[in-house]
């Protein structure tokens, strides 16, 4: 059988007024029918442009590529091209065009024609696939991002295609919301035989695909099946991407236990590893090197790292004050209409100076809506908020000096940008304050070399010629130039690649060395594991659980039950506590403390891995 995809030597080229700017150099590719493929790549390395090729929403500037036959530059098969690939990209609300959910998933059937009976058929078949039947009389917009998503697929899906193209489709939703999305995914690819297209910076999404391929600098770098992919950690970061916790951790443990299957997946997978090590006959276990305790050092593949390499410091202040707080508060949207919507009801939280706080929730918990309070952006309907001391209901606060001490950066912060060039982007707070050039000047220089945008080299660039993680930076450090004491991030590292993600963490920890107090709202939990003294948790517009990461991550099953998850590592330790390995009250969420457990948990069993475990798989 003929493949479904077909691409010879893709070339694309964007024009650009700097000069034309070469995204794809010479792809060769063929994804055959009912394939789960993904694609991985740091920003920039050419993946949405492939994906875009699958359905002629760009057309090569050299080379061919095939759908099911058609040629893409034969504009007389562009129907059957787009019935043919289904495409779902990262933002469901620039896709969602209908005021109703049922209206919205009849658009792309009605554009191409099918007959009214047919298209009601398909409206209920695509809704029942995605689970979202009971919602088809519902207006989009007051559906999370994961409903919407999964609208925007039954979209797709009503025009019946042969392909789906998921084009970082989850980047910007919570786990639970991830989890819905890729589960529809998985399903249709299993049980109605859709080939998948997945493009993600997720690493773990990519674990249960049937191939993983990897762009660099718009050329193919690596493809392969998952396990074997992700044994290249060396290579793999070169690419500025990174790999799974579980598989970082069960190659850390093949290190030091040389017969420890060094390609697992899954937390499942480790756990039942660890489970046959510990229920081995043999006496005493085979290890290479030294023999070291939890704390000890952890080399990747000639990469030293330490444990905790984004440990938090610790507090620069034990001031019984704090320097943020909000108590019992609540907020509600288009208050006094018939629209009303009380979106937040009972938010409490405590920021002390010096701290890293982090705060979680699911999708339409509230949370922006909570952190908008900080800097009186929003008022409180109810309840009382209180910053350096001051209440912000007050009439008689300043609220330009509030606003100036706590800097708030949203969620695309490249969407506050404005300014031709980066220079003059992150000077417009200073010169709004009334600053003398002189001084406006050392503010940009100072905010720019802190995010690590050097100032000769970075002023005067086009700001929105760069890249998405360098306007992220740019924003963040048009915030810094106010000179904030509390810096407020809305999901900062949301949609970068992992190189990218782990360049802004460390800068944002770095102005916490200087003495700027953080805040961060965050879906990636392994991240606010590493970096954070204490966490908030919001549900359904409520506080509901406070603490370090330890004792909120010791409530793994509390956080799913509210839509979010637990590490990987946690997850691990979990699968060990279920089978009596591991003593209920040890609370594991870093992979440094995942190491050092299992070792000494075979280490303490006198287990040993069989000679024959070694490069097998766990299942």
């Amino acid at each position: 059988m003929a493949p479904i995809i077909r691409i010879e030597d893709l070339h694309y080229t964007y024009p650009h007024e700097g000069g034309a700017v070469q995204a794809l150099r010479g792809i060769d590719l063929t994804i055959e029918q009912g394939e789960y493929v993904v694609l991985l790549g740091h920003n920039g390395s050419g993946k949405s442009t492939l994906a875009k090729h699958l359905n002629a929403l760009l057309l090569p500037t050299q080379g061919d590529v095939w759908i099911n036959g058609w040629n893409t530059k034969e504009r007389r098969h562009l129907r059957e091209i787009r019935s043919t690939v289904g495409m779902v990209f990262q933002q469901p609300d620039n896709q969602i065009v209908a005021t109703i959910v049922e209206e919205d998933v009849a658009f792309g059937p009605e554009n191409l024609g099918v007959e009214r009976r047919e298209i009601q058929r398909r409206i209920e078949w695509s809704l029942q696939r995605v689970d979202m039947l009971p919602f088809r009389h519902r207006a989009p917009h007051l559906l999370s991002g994961g409903q919407k998503q999964r609208i925007c697929i039954a979209g797709v899906l009503a025009m019946q295609p042969s392909v789906l193209v998921l084009d970082e489709a989850t980047a910007m939703l919570d786990p639970i919301g991830r989890q819905e999305v890729l589960e529809v995914a998985r399903r249709l690819n299993r049980e109605e035989g859709v080939t998948i297209v997945a493009v993600t910076h997720f690493m773990r999404e990519a674990t249960e695909a049937d191939r993983v391929i990897v762009l660099h600098e718009g050329k193919i770098a690596l493809q392969g099946p998952p396990r074997a992919i992700f044994q290249q950690i060396d290579q793999l970061r070169a690419l500025s991407l990174d790999v799974p916790h579980v598989s970082e951790l069960a190659q850390a443990l093949h290190r030091r236990f040389p017969t420890f299957p060094p390609d697992l997946l899954t937390p499942q997978e480790i756990a039942t590893a660890v489970i046959t090590c510990c229920n081995g006959n043999q006496a005493s276990l085979q290890r290479r090197g030294e023999q070291k305790k939890e704390g000890s050092e952890v080399r990747d593949e000639g990469r030293a790292t330490k444990k905790g390499d984004f440990a938090p410091s610790a507090p620069r202040s034990s001031s019984l004050a704090p320097l943020l707080s909000l108590c019992g508060v609540a907020h509600y949207y288009m208050r006094g209409t018939p629209l009303e919507v009380k979106a937040i009801e009972d938010i409490n939280i405590e920021v002390h100076r010096g701290e890293i706080i982090g705060v979680i929730g699911h999708t339409g918990s509230g949370k922006s809506t909570a952190i908008q309070h900080f800097n009186g952006l929003l008022k409180a309907h109810e309840g009382e908020v209180r910053v350096l001391g001051q209440n912000l209901a007050d009439p008689n606060v300043d609220l330009r000096a509030v606003r100036r001490a706590v800097g708030l950066v949203f969620q695309t912060p490249e969407a506050q940008l404005f300014e031709q060039y980066v220079g003059d982007d992150i000077a417009y707070g200073p010169r709004k304050q009334g600053l003398g050039p002189e001084e406006v000047r050392a503010r940009v220089r100072r905010a720019m070399e802190a995010v690590g945008l050097p100032f000769e080299e970075y002023k005067d660039r086009i700001t929105f010629g760069l890249s998405g993680g360098q306007m992220r930076r740019v924003a963040i450090a048009g915030v810094l130039a106010l000179e904030p004491q509390v810096l407020v991030l809305d999901e900062p590292t949301a949609g970068l690649d992992p190189q990218a993600r782990r360049q802004l963490m460390r800068h944002i920890l770095d102005l916490h060395k200087q003495g700027v107090t953080l805040v961060i709202i965050s879906h990636n939990m392994e991240e606010l594991a590493e970096i954070c003294h204490r966490i908030y948790v919001i549900a359904e517009g409520r506080t509901v659980m406070a603490g370090t990461p330890a004792e909120v991550f010791s409530r793994a099953s509390e956080l799913r039950a509210i839509g979010l998850d637990a590490p990987d590592m946690t997850q691990v330790a979990e699968a060990l506590k279920a089978q009596g390995l591991l003593p209920a009250d040890v609370v594991i969420y870093t992979l440094e403390q995942a190491e050092a457990a299992i070792a000494e948990l075979l280490l303490a069993r006198g287990a040993v891995l069989a000679e024959t475990a070694a490069g097998g798989q766990a299942r």
